[in-house]
């Protein structure tokens, strides 16, 4: 394979880092999300126009979905959540423009995501808790538990950086692989089959974020409702 198809090919070095196409694609995101959020907010309207309209939409609709799983804490959660969101489904749909690689198909890419998501989970379960009550859940029922519980977020990380990253490997390999055969006689089926499991994938690991970072802020409230 050409190296130039390889996502995580060097394209220039900061002294010892070298930079790779995953961090060039990886920045020219987070810079277009950060425009278009400054453009779309700049004028808002009581009688929304389209656009307007249609983010509200998207907005909302994250709402919704993290309300249903920490409806007490929505206002905390939701900027992270939404944001993890929407860079996803970026991500996993700029593979479709030619010559881009979708930065989750490397794993360099998706681990940091995770290792994100790990932190946060603990800041969150920190900030909201406190940090003795936060701890204290790693001890129960029993402090033989420790240990596993310790070994249940490592492993849990790692499954959520493999999995993003297996998925969107094989769906980038799999339309290649049927364009080599087929030619360009389906094309929009492939198409068809390369959005809908980006965008299935996107909200599987936004969800799983949602549920561990929920998890953690909701632990100590479920071991003391029923003495309340």
């Amino acid at each position: 394979m050409d190296d130039q198809g390889v996502a995580f090919t060097p394209v220039f070095s900061i002294g010892p880092v070298e930079v790779t196409n995953t961090v060039l694609v990886t920045w020219a995101i987070i810079a277009v999300l950060g425009v278009s959020c400054w453009l779309v907010s700049r004028r808002l309207q009581l009688t929304p126009p389209p656009l307007q309209t249609a983010v509200e939409g998207v907005v909302l609709m994250i709402e919704n979905a993290v309300a249903a799983v920490a409806p007490q804490h929505t206002r905390q959660i939701m900027p992270f959540i939404g944001s993890l969101w929407i860079f996803l489904v970026v991500a996993n749909l700029c593979g479709l423009i030619p010559g881009v690689h979708s930065p989750t198909r490397d794993l360099s890419a998706t681990t940091a995501l995770a290792i994100l998501v790990f932190l946060s989970t603990h800041w969150f379960g920190i900030r909201i808790q406190g940090l003795r009550a936060y701890l204290r859940h790693y001890l129960t029922p029993s402090p033989i538990l420790l240990p596993f519980h310790v070994i249940g977020e490592i492993t849990r990380t790692i499954a959520l950086a493999v999995r993003l990253f297996g998925n969107m490997m094989s769906l980038e390999m799999a339309a290649l692989l049927i364009l080599l055969v087929a030619g360009f006689l389906a094309p929009i089926p492939i198409l068809m089959l390369h959005i809908v499991e980006a965008l299935v994938q996107a909200y599987i690991f936004g969800m799983l974020a949602l549920i561990y970072v929920a998890g953690s802020i909701q632990s100590h409230q479920l071991r003391s409702s029923p003495e309340e």
